[in-house]
């Protein structure tokens, strides 16, 4: 919670604003859940930062992924759980400073009380709304370029959430065509099963 005097003198005028996320501050994530790839099965595409990327996937962001997709690429849940957030209103994608605040995304509350979210998507790209519940590999949305981006793409990681309206995004294991990935890297492509 921020508080300011916006006033003069003895008279004042005040003004609150609270930062807040989704999820349980004190969520333990079940680490014996394997997710599902956020695409369709059979499909593959490549990791454009990978777990520790240092582009823009540091501190915070450490275990998100990035994956190449072309605008219009279908996505789906890596994991059950009830839709918490929908925003698919913006069409701008920039790397300035503040662009960050034009993303489109979905945010899916999971029973262990992490989430899973996917942002950059496609205007009007959501598929589910606030309050649905979602299957694992249920197709939810299409990729977009909206955003703080270079490129179109979709940026996928597992929080928890942290002090101050803050997350930290936690690893996780994905089941591939050809086995568990543990640790998805960069210029890697991992086929959906």
């Amino acid at each position: 919670m921020v508080l300011s005097n916006t006033g003069a003198g003895n008279r004042g005028s005040y003004r609150y604003s609270f930062d807040w996320t989704v999820g349980n501050k004190d969520a333990v994530h079940d680490d014996d859940h394997v997710y599902s790839l956020p695409y369709a099965s059979g499909k593959s595409y490549r990791v454009v930062q990978g777990y520790g990327s240092r582009f823009s996937h540091t501190g915070l962001e450490e275990f998100a992924i990035d994956l190449d997709m072309p605008v219009g690429t279908p996505i789906h849940a890596a994991r059950a759980g009830v839709v918490a957030r929908v925003e698919e209103s913006h069409t701008r994608g920039c790397w300035q400073d503040g662009c960050g605040k034009f993303a489109n995304y979905i945010v899916v509350l999971h029973s262990d009380g992490t989430t899973g979210e996917y942002y950059h998507l496609n205007k009007n790209g959501a598929l589910v709304e606030v309050g649905d519940s979602v299957a694992q590999g249920q197709k939810i949305a299409y990729s977009g370029n909206t955003g703080h981006t270079t490129m179109p793409h979709l940026h996928f990681a597992v929080y928890r959430a942290t002090d101050w309206g803050n997350t930290q995004s936690i690893p996780v294991r994905f089941q591939g065509a050809d086995g568990i990935i543990d640790r998805p890297r960069r210029g890697g492509r991992y086929q959906a099963y």
